[in-house]
């Protein structure tokens, strides 16, 4: 769930909540038409987003991405390289960030291939601005959520490749479920020597409780597969 603010978007990640500053988001308009682009800039600006412009599909994809929350708004009908070549293009490089586009031409089989390419709108001109702007913030809302969840994830990865071999294997069956004296009968190890293990495994980890241990490597094993699920 998420609730839109003056400042920003808050987002909630695992239970914590995380706001995606205005000020830190930007918008990408990919659009031939100058005045088209100059208009889009004055609405987004005036409700506190950075904005980047361009007049073809070709020229953004050569600067690639903001390293920031953002989305695309872009035309479907661009001189050598149309809109929706430039979203098969971003999938294909794997490249993740929310698009909307706006088009005055549009059609409805145009408008379901987009979406289900995963675009966040498809609006027709003429559009309302109010329109617009819940459709940019759908999609930074959605560019917040990745990009947080793939900090916590590459967090996680950082303290748990921290921990030692016989550290990983004490916490993976204490994630399991298996009780100490179980974990020490299956390595061979002392009950002691386990919760010396799991309470170094624990602050490297900077879990305080177990219950947080258990959700961050659930958290980490998830993330973990679905990455490799996409590769």
């Amino acid at each position: 769930m998420s609730n839109s603010v003056e400042d920003g978007i808050i987002i909630e990640l695992d239970g914590d909540e995380i706001v995606v500053w205005k000020r830190e988001a930007v918008v990408v308009v990919i659009d031939d038409n100058a005045s088209c682009r100059s208009g889009l800039k004055d609405l987004f600006e005036s409700v506190g987003l950075k904005v980047k412009l361009y007049e073809s599909g070709s020229a953004f994809l050569e600067d690639g991405i903001p390293d920031a929350t953002s989305c695309l708004v872009i035309d479907v009908r661009l001189p050598a390289k149309s809109g929706l070549k430039v979203q098969e293009e971003l999938a294909e490089a794997d490249v993740h960030v929310p698009i909307i586009f706006i088009t005055g031409h549009g059609d409805i089989p145009m408008a379901v291939g987009a979406m289900k390419a995963g675009a966040v709108d498809f609006l027709t001109k003429p559009f309302r601005s109010q329109d617009l702007l819940d459709a940019v913030f759908t999609a930074l809302e959605q560019d917040g959520l990745r990009r947080a969840a793939q900090k916590v994830h590459a967090t996680l990865r950082e303290h748990f490749e921290s921990l030692s071999a016989r550290e990983r294997e004490v916490v993976v069956r204490v994630a399991a479920g298996n009780l100490n004296k179980e974990i020490a009968a299956d390595l061979g190890l002392s009950e002691v020597t386990v919760k010396v293990h799991r309470a170094h495994a624990m602050r490297k980890m900077h879990a305080t409780r177990l219950a947080d241990l258990v959700r961050m490597l659930d958290c980490f094993n998830t993330a973990t597969t679905q990455g490799r699920k996409t590769q």
